[in-house]
């Protein structure tokens, strides 16, 4: 017969145990599924504030990238530079956050201060000012995005340094957690939101 001391090892063991797996299921969880970002700049106002806190899902793009690529459209995404603005002085693991306003195929342009694609002017209720610029018509290629802060005349993304590989995508904004008073999903809008 064992007396009550003789199990504590065993107890200790099997709680090392359960935590080095709970340790392990969380580290996973932030590698592949979900992972907190902060907003380091004003490039996405008003949509996202500088300082906001956010969950970055990371499985969607993977998958709807190859089954529906246009439900990509006016996703909110967290990415890695592309090679132009590592070669301009940014670190390759930095994260930058767009919006996507092009998948491959689309023609895209801004004239009299409406973004374009495929030849219907965009209603993009998230703006809070005219774009300041014209850009010619593109055509985004193939495994490629194109991203547009949504504080467009204060924002360094494609109409600047141009499309954004597949590759780069780290993942999809999904909730704000931070601040308290802004809690909730962040603003999307349907692919469908066409003005004529």
């Amino acid at each position: 017969m064992t007396s009550p001391r003789e199990k504590k090892p065993n107890q200790k063991k099997n709680s090392w145990t359960g935590i080095i797996i709970w340790i392990l299921i969380a580290i996973f969880l932030r590698w592949q599924v979900i992972e907190p970002r902060w907003i380091p700049s004003g490039s996405m106002l008003p949509t996202l504030n500088i300082q906001d806190r956010i969950l970055v899902e990371k499985l969607s793009p993977k998958i709807k990238k190859f089954k529906n690529p246009s439900a990509m459209r006016n996703a909110i995404v967290v990415f890695n530079p592309p090679q132009q603005l590592i070669d301009a002085g940014y670190e390759s693991n930095a994260a930058l956050i767009k919006r996507i306003v092009g998948i491959p195929g689309d023609k895209i342009e801004v004239n009299s201060g409406k973004l374009i694609r495929n030849g219907e002017t965009v209603k993009e209720t998230w703006l809070s000012e005219p774009i300041g610029y014209e850009m010619k018509k593109i055509i985004v290629p193939p495994h490629s995005f194109w991203v547009l802060g949504d504080n467009r005349n204060n924002s360094l993304d494609s109409h600047l340094w141009g499309e954004l590989p597949e590759e780069n995508l780290i993942g999809t904004a999904l909730v704000r957690y931070w601040p308290i008073n802004n809690i909730g999903s962040i603003r999307f809008s349907p692919s469908t939101n066409v003005v004529s």
